[in-house]
């Protein structure tokens, strides 16, 4: 059943004069969605007078609330002393209004009898719980395991917590192993940015609850979500055991707009699926390892992916590696944008980025795909991309020059696609297919114009120039070229005509394309 899982606000208070704008920050996140609040009073708790004031805070909470005051041993910001901290968690648990939680890390629960005595009355009493909490900032600790038995076999622990920060997108499939095979209500989270599928998908593993923000600013963990892109982008309330992932696989991948419009356009055909930024380091081994253990998880119903920079030519290795099908296309052009992955696991990779370059460059121009016929196109940069619009450009009847930083690359590129190089040092068309101009990419305020020799291309007001770099839409290209009058092709239209082509081939839908659209602008 979906929505079982709840979003937490975490809010931290540092100061009595702080108190009302926390509590009306929560109440905008109850209306936003939120169904607990966790209040962070580690600051404030460094004045024992100030049990008064966090006492009221929790009558007040718009919410059930936890109350957690976290030791700096594990990351927090709590510096007193610990006889002091158990007086106010004693006093929390005996107020006329009571937090649903108190959370205690384990490591202070073992070491003191006073600790496990106090909590284990005031769960007894049955008006509050204790969440049990282990954090590592650093990595994944090698006693884990051993910390959530502790856990489970403490009469006095309500709710198991784990978090750690993730060495990879493959740590998120352990803690999902560690919510399936849960004895007790557990959270389950990775922090950082390899993390992000831990919080989203919660919901999928039966997470008791997901630990949000109303602001990255205002994060109280590395990688915490907020509620409206849990909620308006990652699909949260719909997610159930059944739903299938999907993901853009890259790096950096942080800046792409695909889970937003493939999670759109879900909700539109009512697919019961997740699309989510999946980072992934540029080397083979990274891309092998991580695609296979997410297709390998049994229960993470991993159905496909987009595939971006630097990774395209990986994928198609991947695939044939898998004894996987690599369609005629992708293989021509040695690069494939797009994984299928089947009911069975069986895996089908291909590459719309070549279909939907012609299609975006003719509609720009306001021609057909057959005038592109002896036009004279010079392509920018020699990966997955350019590979893919060298092939559809050549398919067309264009003339082609690949020109890159590292020219035997690009001279490597024309070779293996058996393409001629067209002639003379003119151009009626300029295209970007690298990461130059990229936000988030090794150059954003670049221009990729600069040739090995030090020379440079120059632009006219008689060129198309098309940018394959689609966020921001107007990148530096994009405005050196308008500056210039010449005619702009931005990356969004051919975005968004290569994601039609894989959500059909993942949803089996025609894409909605008005939709798609609208969340890529």
């Amino acid at each position: 059943m979906p929505g079982m899982t709840l979003l937490a606000l975490s809010i931290f208070i540092s100061s009595r004069d702080e108190m009302p704008s926390a509590l009306r920050r929560a109440e905008q996140a109850v209306a936003a969605g939120a169904r607990l609040i966790e209040w962070r009073v580690d600051s404030l708790a460094e004045q024992p007078e100030n049990v008064a004031i966090i006492t009221k805070l929790v009558a007040d909470s718009p919410a059930p609330c936890i109350v957690t005051c976290r030791s700096t041993s594990e990351g927090g910001m709590y510096e007193g002393d610990d006889a002091d901290r158990l007086e106010l968690y004693t006093a929390m648990a005996q107020a006329e209004h009571p937090p649903r939680y108190l959370d205690v890390e384990l490591a202070a629960f073992k070491r003191s009898s006073r600790w496990r005595a106090a909590m284990g009355k005031a769960v007894e009493s049955g008006r509050t719980g204790l969440i049990l909490s282990s954090h590592d900032f650093d990595r994944r600790p090698s006693d884990l395991l051993q910390r959530i038995e502790q856990m489970t076999t403490a009469p006095e622990c309500s709710v198991i917590k784990v978090a750690w920060r993730a060495r990879s997108v493959r740590d998120n499939l352990e803690a999902f192993d560690l919510l399936l095979n849960r004895r007790k209500p557990t959270i389950a989270i990775c922090m950082g940015p390899f993390g992000l599928m831990s919080r989203a998908i919660a919901p999928k593993f039966g997470g008791l609850l997901t630990f949000t923000t109303d602001s990255t600013d205002n994060a109280t963990a590395p990688g915490q979500t907020t509620i409206s892109q849990l909620r308006d982008i990652f699909r949260f309330d719909v997610i159930d055991r059944d739903t299938k992932t999907y993901g853009v696989i890259g790096w950096p991948v942080a800046q792409s707009r695909s889970p937003m419009i493939h999670n759109a356009g879900f909700s539109a055909v009512n697919h019961n699926g997740v699309f989510l930024p999946l980072p992934v380091p540029p080397e083979y081994e990274h891309f092998k390892a991580t695609v296979g253990e997410l297709i390998d998880h049994p229960h993470l119903d991993f159905r496909g992916a987009a595939v971006t920079i630097p990774h395209k030519e990986n994928l198609l290795r991947f695939v044939r590696e898998r004894g996987g099908e690599v369609d005629a296309l992708a293989d021509r052009i040695g690069a494939a944008n797009t994984l299928v992955v089947g009911d069975a696991g069986e895996l089908s990779c291909t590459n719309t980025d070549c279909p939907a370059a012609i299609e975006a460059l003719a509609n720009a121009m306001r021609i057909d795909r057959s005038s592109l016929r002896d036009t004279t196109v010079t392509v920018l940069g020699a990966g997955g991309a350019a590979r893919a619009v060298v092939v559809g450009l050549t398919d067309a009847g264009a003339n082609v020059r690949v020109v890159n930083r590292d020219m035997n690359k690009a001279e490597r590129l024309m070779k293996e696609l058996g393409v001629r190089e067209a002639a003379g040092s003119t151009s009626d068309v300029i295209i970007n297919c690298t990461p130059v101009g990229m936000a988030g990419g090794p150059d954003p305020d670049g221009l990729p114009l600069q040739l090995a020799d030090g020379e440079a291309i120059e632009l006219d007001y008689s060129m198309t120039v098309f940018d394959t770099v689609y966020t921001p839409q107007r990148t530096p290209l994009i405005a050196e070229a308008e500056s210039r009058g010449a005619r702009v092709v931005t990356g969004v239209d051919m975005f968004q005509r290569q994601a039609a082509m894989q959500f059909e081939l993942w949803t089996g839908a025609p894409a909605p394309l008005d939709v798609l659209a609208a969340a890529a602008e």
